[in-house]
Order: C-alpha cells, then structure tokens, then sequence
C-alpha cells in the first residue's frame, strides 16, 4: 500500500474515534505495529492535539505514520485541521461532510489530505479538489455514517471513479474481509470497531468492555446533534435518545456549526469515553458482537495479517 509518502508494512490504517477514544496510545501502536495510525482532532483543547501528536511522535520513535481525524461538523474544523498541520502530521483524514477548503490548506502546508466519502461522485469530486486517497465508507462503520448502502455495494463504484488509492471501510475485523476489499481494487482497509478492544486503546476500560460483552442486535442507529445518524451500542442514554426524550444540557460551548440540542453529542462521547458507560454514547460498528477479547494491538494485526495470507494461500491452490 502506498499512499502519498507513507508505505506502510501492513494494508490497515486506524480509524479515528472521538471525542479520545484514538489518541497518542492507539495511534503510535498502530504505527508500530506496521499501519498508519491516527489521532482524533475532534473535541479536545488545541494544546492537547498538540501534545498527542508530539507524544505518538515520541512513543513510534518517530517511525510509521500519523495522522489526525476531524470532524468536519465542528466549529473550530478549520483551526484545528491547521493545527495539526502546522505539527507536520503525515495527513489529515475527514469526513461527516465536506470541506473544500481543506485541499487547499493540505497545499499550503504541504500535508496529504485523505477523505472519507460513500459514493462514487463525492470521490471524484474529493479527487479533482486534490486528495490524496479516498476512503469508502459502507453503512456498517460505527460513528457517524454518511451513507445507507453496504461497503461492498459502494467500494467498487468507488473505485472505478477515482485514480488515486481506495481504502474500504467499514464493517472489516478479519483477513479474509481485507483479501475480499483488495480483490475489488482497494489498496487496504480502515478499521475502527476492531482497535477499540486492544489493550493500547486510549478509552477507559470500561467503554472496551462493553464492546466485548455486546451481543448480536445490540446497536441501534441514533440521529445525533451532529445531523447524522450513527450506530452505537444500546444503552439507557441510547434507550433515551430513542424515546426522543429531550436530554437536560449543563453547558453548551458551540462546539458544532449546526445543532439540533436534544442532546450534547460531545459531553455524552466524554461521559462513556471516562468511564460512565449508561449515560452517553457509545459508538460502535455493525459487528461488534463479533468482538470477544481484548488484545494488544500488534496481537491483532498479526492475526489480521495470518489470515489474510492463510485465504490467498487458499485461493491460489483453489486455482491450481
């Protein structure tokens, strides 16, 4: 896989999860462990984006590649993607809507801008604006969701309309399901649901625990203050959200452009992310149910990677 500068030694990039749910921890065990790792910018301070990116810098030993997630429904996206920039991240990574700004900033500071679209137009559009990379996105990713349709239904379309490199995602967690995206012309896969159960991942033990102990037919699909729905996994804020009960906000600081007030998207992200697992969301992809351990990081790619070596092997001698 070859994106822009960055070749990295396994096909798997890390998704980036807000609000701290992927910070320095996850990021630098990815990149280590041979995929790209990636910070979440969304919904922390600008000084601490700042000491994350220097800290995965530090913990990789300044090898593999780092990059930082926004979303661009927040109110300081621009800020914060420059920020990032301005650190000499290896890329920044967005999606939730689209900026065509931010192909223009990645010029000016010399940084490869990848962006996460679920369709073939929005690709080729990403590609004229002069992204680097496109990730395709199917409906069964955890976090907000810009589509309805499957990957697999959207990755080829993805593909044919684009020149540059196409990253599937969502719903990925074996080898056989990356052999199966890089058979329909993907050079790798983003995974998020997966790294959230490792050892290395930044949220509290808690928020990792539920992922494993949550059974098929466990998520349900929620409209957030953000505009879009997301899948998370269901729990009494989520039994709440659904009732469409209006939930009382303490405090609110702006921090999206546009939003609906039933609820505080970031402060619910921030209970769940420290702990409180009942009273805020907890993000998660169609598969989670499929989850059963927590493992370190490169425990996961190695299994990943043995897979996906072990279903090539059988299909070659399917052939011969």
């Amino acid at each position: 896989m070859k994106i822009a500068h960055m070749t990295p030694r396994v096909p798997i990039i890390q998704g980036g999860m807000g609000i701290a749910v992927s910070l320095s921890g996850l990021a630098a065990a990815v990149a280590n462990a041979g995929g790209i790792g990636i910070i979440s910018g969304t919904g922390i301070p600008h000084e601490e984006l700042i000491r994350q990116i220097r800290c995965a810098r530090e913990l990789s030993g300044g090898q593999g590649y780092i990059g930082v997630n926004v979303l661009f429904a927040m109110s300081d996206f621009a800020e914060t993607v420059k920020v990032a920039m301005r650190e000499k991240v290896d890329f920044i990574i967005s999606g939730a809507g689209f900026s065509r700004d931010m192909y223009q900033w990645g010029r000016e500071y010399d940084v490869p801008i990848i962006s996460i679209v679920s369709s073939g137009k929005l690709a080729r559009l990403a590609q004229r604006l002069g992204a680097a990379a496109i990730v395709a996105e199917g409906c069964e990713a955890g976090g907000h969701l810009g589509t309805d349709r499957p990957l697999f239904e959207i990755l080829p379309e993805v593909v044919e309309a684009v020149d540059i490199p196409v990253i599937a995602a969502g719903g990925i967690l074996t080898g056989e399901d990356v052999a199966k995206a890089m058979a329909m012309g993907a050079v790798g896969v983003q995974m998020g649901t997966r790294f959230v159960a490792s050892e290395e991942c930044d949220a509290h033990p808690s928020f990792k625990q539920k992922y494993v102990d949550c059974g098929e037919g466990q998520t349900a699909l929620v409209k957030t203050t953000v505009g879009l729905e997301g899948r998370a996994i269901i729990n009494p804020f989520i039994e709440r959200v659904i009732a469409q009960e209006r939930i009382k906000i303490d405090y609110c600081d702006q921090c999206l452009k546009v939003c609906s007030f039933q609820f505080c998207t970031l402060d619910s992200l921030k209970r769940t992310v420290e702990g409180d697992v009942d009273n805020g969301i907890i993000f998660a992809g169609s598969r989670v149910h499929e989850i059963k351990q927590i493992l370190p990081v490169q425990t996961i790619i190695d299994t990943i990677m043995e897979e996906l070596a072990d279903h090539l092997e059988q299909q070659k001698n399917a052939v011969s």
